[in-house]
């Protein structure tokens, strides 16, 4: 067993987090990431309304026993979701670990506080991670720039900017972005980390309920099929190549604007995509880590050859190097 800072902050048995995915976190992955002593998240805004995520959490307690958290994405909207009301439906429904992302989760804290939530709040620079240690959350989860989804614009891979956190920040760490099995759990720890954070991982597992089309693709695409959108607009998502990122690209390249892509790249595209199969229906996350994945397992047996895998490979090969 690898017992880190962030297992003993966290109380989960494994330095193994499964990230808040936009239409992917659901109960039934969240528990059993869970259930096999890493921890899993339930994605809090893939649920139409607070209700909703209530019955999401409780649909995980039938499931598992074991810890398991809710992400929170707080982003810039002129409608923006009822986060209080979020916040109430996790704290009321007992969860005691929330993952915070996008924006300053500074107005959140005094609330999780009072609630005895520990906050791990995921970020793409040092510069952010010192912030938010600032406003007293407990971890972070640092996201480089191989990660699926939004890297930041400042495209610090992890070999950088894994050890460039540790260096700074005196919080547990966990890593994201380019880890798929042992042996990035190891770099990870060798880094400085503290636990590894994967998305594109578990979307690839049995318990994830996307369409089984997407999981073969990830399987089959190499580490180069994705592609950076939105980097004229200063909001780079990294996301599959296909032929809706390929077309955004072009477009935003001679000069679009985020109007003439609205239909293209909108949430619900992206969420049949996972719900169809059809690879093309709109654009989706998915990290260059990809390039590694190579079946669909179980949660568990995921979990359970990565923290063994890891042993081996630091009592084996590593310790092989030492005279």
């Amino acid at each position: 067993m690898l017992k880190t800072r962030f297992t003993e902050t966290f109380g989960v048995t494994h330095p193994i987090v499964q990230g808040g995915m936009q239409w992917v976190g659901r109960a039934e992955l969240a528990a059993a990431v869970s259930d096999a002593g890493a921890l899993g998240i339930i994605t809090a805004l893939t649920q139409p309304t607070p209700e909703a995520l209530a019955g999401e959490i409780a649909k995980a307690r039938e499931l598992t026993d074991k810890p398991f958290g809710v992400n929170l994405t707080i982003l810039p909207s002129i409608n923006p979701p009822p986060y209080d009301e979020y916040r109430h439906a996790i704290a009321e429904s007992g969860v005691k670990i929330v993952e915070t992302a996008g924006a300053n989760p500074e107005p959140h804290m005094p609330f999780f506080k009072d609630h005895g939530i520990k906050v791990l709040h995921k970020c793409t620079s040092v510069r952010h991670a010192l912030r938010a240690e600032k406003v007293g959350v407990d971890g972070v989860s640092i996201d480089g720039f191989e990660c699926a989804g939004h890297p930041g614009e400042d495209d610090i891979p992890g070999l950088v900017l894994i050890p460039a956190a540790a260096d700074k920040l005196s919080i547990p760490i966990i890593a994201s972005g380019g880890i798929a099995d042992e042996r990035g759990l190891v770099a990870a720890l060798a880094l400085g980390a503290d636990g590894v954070n994967m998305g594109t991982r578990f979307m690839s597992t049995q318990e994830s309920w996307i369409h089984q089309n997407v999981k073969d693709r990830i399987v089959e695409a190499t580490e180069r099929e994705t592609s950076l959108i939105f980097r004229p607009l200063r909001n780079t998502a990294r996301v599959a190549r296909n032929e809706i990122s390929t077309k955004v690209v072009s477009m935003l390249d001679e000069g679009a604007q985020f109007e003439d892509i609205r239909e293209l790249v909108a949430g619900v595209r992206g969420r049949e995509v996972y719900e169809s199969g059809d690879l093309d229906a709109g654009v989706w996350s998915v990290g260059m880590v990809q390039g590694l994945i190579q079946d669909v397992p179980s949660a568990r047996e995921l979990v359970e050859r990565m923290v063994s895998g890891a042993e081996q490979i630091i009592n084996g090969r590593l310790a092989g190097f030492i005279n």
